[in-house]
């Protein structure tokens, strides 16, 4: 009994923190009735978008954070097929299953998020994680084991882009900080594949490469908190246009502890390990 003062008290003072972070009102993320419709959401679409989830002055923050911190930035354009795999020389190189796109951007890792970042507070709290466990029907989530990965600041300056991919995780979620003039257009096509049953569909992914299908856009705006499932939903975004960087946080965790990404992707994706 004597310790329970002093839970409740570190308890209310976590979420006062929390609460000058997110938009609570609009967003409150401890309420069951809330948890429902999000979960709902994203289990009918695939994607649920929290719309000004960050409050103003932490949004503008962040963003000035993520302009001090550009220098430190890491660019890289590399060259991978959709399924983000090695070729497989059984198919022919303008076959779906190893037609190449590209990706580049910019990107600062964990090491450089400051450690007074709102990004890190919110990474962090158990309110945050448990309500992303709700909605996307974990358990539990990790940080990952290595330095680098767990929270990321991508940077995409003119002509810069994401090329069209699947997931290997079965969720992502991102915080849109600043947008481009033009371009960055997240586009997407749900359930394009069924990889739990390895089927590929490269004949649909074909008629995308070939611009033959339109896929879906999403209107995203900074300070919205994104959530996506983007393991069978095919995605990129197109280049950005213009003088203004597009600026997105990826928030990576883990439904299992101790997973680190393989020295390899450090490299490509960091530029060290």
């Amino acid at each position: 009994m004597k310790h329970q003062p002093v839970t409740l008290s570190i308890t209310v003072g976590y979420m006062q923190k929390l609460a000058e972070i997110i938009n609570m009102v609009a967003h409150p993320i401890s309420d069951a009735l809330f948890i429902a419709q999000c979960k709902s959401t994203l289990e009918t679409s695939g994607v649920l978008v929290l719309s000004d989830f960050l409050l103003a002055p932490v949004l503008a923050s962040i963003k000035q954070e993520g302009i001090e911190q550009q220098y430190q930035a890491y660019y890289a354009a590399n060259q991978h097929n959709v399924y983000l795999t090695k070729p497989d020389p059984a198919f022919p190189a303008d076959h779906p299953r190893n037609r190449l796109v590209t990706s580049s951007k910019g990107c600062i890792t964990d090491e450089e998020i400051p450690a007074n970042s709102a990004l890190r507070t919110l990474y962090d709290a158990k309110d945050f994680q448990d309500f992303l466990c709700a909605v996307l029907d974990e358990n539990q989530l990790y940080p990952y084991a290595d330095s680098l990965s767990s929270i990321n600041l991508h940077y995409a300056s003119q002509g810069q882009e994401l090329g069209w991919h699947f997931d290997n995780s079965s969720f992502a979620i991102t915080l849109l900080v600043q947008k481009p003039q033009a371009g960055g257009v997240f586009e997407y096509i749900e359930e394009m594949r069924d990889a739990d049953n390895g089927e590929m569909n490269y004949a649909g992914v074909e008629q995308l490469l070939n611009q033959q299908i339109v896929p879906k856009t999403l209107q995203i705006e900074p300070g919205d908190l994104v959530l996506f499932r983007g393991r069978n939903a095919i995605h990129r975004v197109t280049p950005t246009q213009g003088d203004i960087t597009r600026m997105l946080v990826v928030l990576a965790y883990n439904a299992q502890p101790n997973i680190a990404l393989s020295e390899t992707a450090r490299v490509t994706f960091y530029g060290r390990i």
